[in-house]
């Protein structure tokens, strides 16, 4: 443990969070002025960069494809607004971004919140499945959404980054219920752990063993028979960094451009859609 502290990798990532965190604080109040995004129905291409234009060229389903970014405890959307600002220059025309209500006190009340806004944004498309991508608790919320609630039927690829899957001993240190449903060995996420057959979304989960929030940081990993995906772990990436490290925008850029017009997978080695595969 000593020396993964001590790493150069590990006090650079230090620095990164330190810095994001301090401009993370002065653009909060922008995430409640914030409009919670929209969809792109021009798909001219003669002015976009190369790279916008051969998403659309290439993968117009994809493009299209709403995506849907749920953050965490204590936040709002301005946590994601690089992530924002490099899936749109990667091609995405369709990037919404909720602020669910901090004061809940079940992680289950949220999970509704959170299908009825994808149900306002298939509305609003025309699409039928969206992508989500959800930020720390954001991901239990909508993990609780795709297998206790129907969401499969909705979510074609849900991406998890710093979510505590299984839990965190950090949720001890406040006694909000919110938070004792994070605690490992909780009824909530016992619930989540129950069996999920024939679970129609894709999983991707992003974890880091420099996590601050996620103790022990392995519990960031999605472990579950039923549900298919891959784990991808980060070295040296605290818990507020994660949603703008290149590494992860572009990742994220990637696993969701991998998809035709029923729902497929395109490229040889992407994560499959098949229920019962472990990462």
């Amino acid at each position: 443990m000593a020396s993964l502290v001590t790493t150069p990798q590990v006090i650079l990532g230090s620095a990164i969070e330190a810095a994001w965190v301090a401009t993370h604080l002065l653009t909060y109040p922008l995430g409640h002025l914030g409009g919670r995004g929209s969809h792109r129905t021009d798909y001219r291409i003669e002015h976009l960069p190369p790279i916008q234009r051969g998403l659309l060229l290439h993968h117009l389903e994809a493009a299209g494809t709403p995506i849907l970014l749920v953050h965490g405890l204590i936040d709002n959307r301005s946590i994601f607004t690089l992530l924002r600002r490099g899936l749109s220059r990667r091609g995405f025309g369709s990037i919404f971004a909720m602020n669910w209500s901090t004061l809940t006190t079940d992680l289950r009340r949220a999970a509704l919140d959170l299908g009825a806004e994808v149900e306002a944004i298939v509305a609003e498309t025309g699409y039928e499945r969206i992508h989500i991508v959800g930020h720390s608790l954001g991901g239990l919320i909508a993990r609780y959404y795709v297998t206790r609630l129907g969401g499969d039927e909705r979510v074609h690829t849900l991406v998890t980054v710093g979510t505590p899957h299984g839990g965190t001993y950090a949720a001890y240190a406040v006694p909000l219920r919110v938070i004792t449903q994070m605690r490992p060995g909780s009824a909530f996420l016992e619930e989540l752990d129950a069996p999920v057959p024939g679970c129609r979304t894709r999983f991707i989960t992003y974890w880091s063993d420099a996590d601050q929030v996620v103790l022990p940081q392995r519990n960031g990993a999605l472990r579950h028979p039923d549900l298919a995906g891959r784990n991808i772990k980060l070295h040296g990436v605290g818990h507020i960094s994660m949603p703008i490290v290149g590494t992860v925008v572009q990742g994220i850029s990637e696993a969701l451009a991998q998809m035709d017009h029923e729902g497929h997978t395109t490229r040889e080695g992407a994560t499959p859609i098949s229920p019962g595969r472990r990462a």
